[in-house]
């Protein structure tokens, strides 16, 4: 998947990609950005081709351990899912009982009273 095609399935126009990505997400992309930055200090590539092999050989990597997780997991690991629908937070409702008559049922006074 293209970073463009990537973009498009989480709605995204200028946004940045990294800052719309699942932990999971995050952490395999720097999985291959680390892998291929060990295997680059090992084979030290002198030319823009050795450079891209050495770069799609830390991205082999992390693909093998992102198909590794969807088989073991049952899920994909690509979401769809934005920054918005991952920081949404979903509180259940809460009855009358807990909620406060006033702001002043949050402090502890008994601090003062000494």
């Amino acid at each position: 998947m293209t970073t463009r095609q990537y973009k498009n399935l989480k709605g995204l126009k200028k946004e940045n990609l990294r800052d719309n990505m699942t932990t999971l997400e995050l952490v395999l992309n720097m999985l291959a950005e680390a892998t291929t930055t060990e295997i680059s200090k090992t084979t030290k590539p002198s030319t823009f081709p050795e450079n891209v092999k050495v770069a799609q050989k830390g991205g082999a990597i992390a693909g093998h351990a992102r198909q590794e997780i969807e088989e073991k997991t049952g899920k994909p690991v690509i979401s769809s899912k934005n920054a918005v629908q991952l920081n949404t937070v979903k509180r259940p409702p809460r009855s009358d009982a807990q909620r406060p008559d006033s702001f002043h049922q949050y402090l502890d006074f008994s601090i003062l009273r000494r």
